[in-house]
């Protein structure tokens, strides 16, 4: 292999690709890179047998041929070399770069060491707005489970069907949902794809407007292309929970809020709620909502928030409580600048909505209020 290529290009790639690998894997090559020189591109690839990514480099190659290389050493002298074109070469398993006054030779593997990854998404492609894609997964993934146990619940599920593609995901106290229009059609699917891999795809950086998306059953994999890096995840295997079941079809009180006031609100009772397992009570009343928090070491405090509350609420109020750190979460992702909420009964899930995106809902379960 020999060629030409600009060492900001170059150390980008690297730098993506790297994210990549698994420098403590059972297999010394799944800490490599995977530099190949064919035609008129340079790929630069990685994998860790969970996800895999292969990104296209402009370059001038002017002899064809691939090694794979440790990726903390190449990222390393790449990224410190001056912008300008860079070398490289490679006889057997060494690997040759000079760039002006440098020159290094790094030890390297062969590449037909390196797993199979997918160097496209396909023919048979879903095609998706980048903008509304990548919002539609920061809308979802916060409400998946950090926790291994579960594996199943550290993913999102993908549901396609013919003009729409739903996103969904839960631990199992909070759950968000949203929907988002395709063009093409496509028979009723589902799948469940790691949430890690979903967040570096909405990391790469890229001009284009589209990303293809296509799923590949037989191989256990979903490739999704964006402009000139292709990004390939496992599938998680299981049986996501039946979300349906738990969203209540109808609401007993329906509340309209500022999003400021009541995130101001929730941060001022979390200063109580941290010494009280988060828990944050609401209080709603025809006209307010009063949230509340207590510690037995540090105090209590009592906010009001004005609100538009429709439904019928008696003197007492209809009291609920919830982890104030979903709430946060869910205010987080908010862009608008009210909220509304859906309740039917104290013991019932809460629904939380953006009154502009009829697409998107997200839940929280109740905590139990001691009577």
């Amino acid at each position: 292999m020999k060629l030409q290529v600009l060492q900001e290009n170059l150390s980008k790639a690297l730098v993506t690709a790297s994210r990549f690998t698994s420098a403590r894997a059972q297999l010394p090559v799944l800490g490599n890179i995977l530099i190949s020189g064919k035609k008129a591109k340079l790929l630069v690839s990685a994998t860790n047998l969970e996800t895999s990514v292969s990104i296209s480099v402009g370059a001038q190659i002017d002899k064809e041929g691939e090694i794979t290389v440790p990726a903390r050493v190449i990222t390393d002298i790449v990224s410190n070399l001056p912008s300008g074109s860079i070398n490289l070469s490679s006889i057997n398993e060494q690997v040759k770069i000079s760039a002006q006054n440098f020159e290094s030779s790094v030890s390297g593997m062969n590449a037909a060491d390196f797993p199979t990854i997918p160097q496209s998404v396909g023919k048979e492609s879903i095609i998706l707005e980048r903008e509304s894609f990548l919002t539609a997964l920061s809308q979802v993934s916060f409400a998946a489970s950090v926790d291994e146990t579960r594996p199943i619940l550290t993913g999102i599920l993908f549901i396609y069907k013919k003009g729409k593609l739903i996103l969904v995901a839960t631990d199992g106290f909070r759950l968000s949902q949203k929907e988002i229009s395709m063009k093409t059609i496509q028979k009723k699917q589902s799948v469940i794809l790691p949430k890690t891999a979903l967040s570096e795809l909405s990391r790469l950086s890229s001009e284009e407007e589209k990303i293809g998306f296509s799923l590949r059953k037989s191989d256990n994999q979903v490739v999704f292309g964006l402009g000139g890096t292709i990004l390939a995840s496992r599938i998680l295997e299981g049986e996501f929970p039946d979300f349906e079941r738990i969203i209540p079809k109808d609401s007993k009180i329906k509340i309209s809020l500022d999003k400021e006031e009541l995130l101001r609100a929730v941060k001022l009772a979390s200063v109580f709620a941290r010494d009280s397992a988060n828990v944050i009570n609401f209080t709603v009343r025809k006209d307010t909502v009063e949230l509340s928090a207590e510690s037995q070491s540090s105090g209590s405090q009592e906010t009001k928030v004005d609100a538009k509350v429709v439904g019928s609420i008696d003197k007492k109020g209809f009291k609920i409580a919830f982890n104030y750190r979903f709430l946060e979460d869910f205010l987080g992702v908010v862009k608008e600048d009210e909220i509304q909420i859906e309740l039917s009964a104290t013991n019932a899930p809460g629904i939380f909505r953006d009154p502009k995106d009829p697409d998107y809902l997200h839940l929280i379960m109740p905590v139990k209020i001691q009577s």
